[in-house]
């Protein structure tokens, strides 16, 4: 039975990410395992983490702490992601693809940040 942390859409797009960045760095030069490997598997690793983690948190504003933080990391691994193709790690079409996927979880995140914050104000007012 799902749980309502995956039902949420935002942690969904980061988990699918995160797998995909997985996959496309076992292709990488086993000199970079330790270095863009390594990073681009936990920032990616990260941006779900921290959803999950502000997913439970009692305040609203330790809730939007845990999303400011996966905004962060997702930043991190886009950019990584592109350096990557300049590298040529990976295909730079691949790395487009990947960076405009996480454009959009960073704009997802930011929109659930913005629901959070309305949530807090309408509680407020009642």
């Amino acid at each position: 039975m799902a749980t309502g942390l995956e039902n949420l859409k935002v942690y969904g797009m980061a988990e699918d990410l995160e797998i995909s960045v997985h996959k496309i760095t076992k292709d990488f030069p086993s000199d970079e395992k330790f270095r863009s490997v390594d990073q681009l598997r936990r920032s990616s690793a990260s941006v779900a983490n921290n959803i999950a983690e502000g997913y439970n948190r009692y305040s609203y504003q330790e809730k939007i702490r845990y999303l400011i933080i996966a905004k962060a990391e997702a930043e991190e691994t886009k950019r990584n992601i592109l350096k990557s193709a300049k590298k040529e790690f990976v295909a730079e079409n691949l790395a487009e693809e990947m960076a405009n996927k996480y454009t959009e979880l960073i704009k997802a995140i930011s929109g659930y940040i913005r629901f959070i914050k309305e949530n807090k104000a309408k509680n407020s007012r009642t």
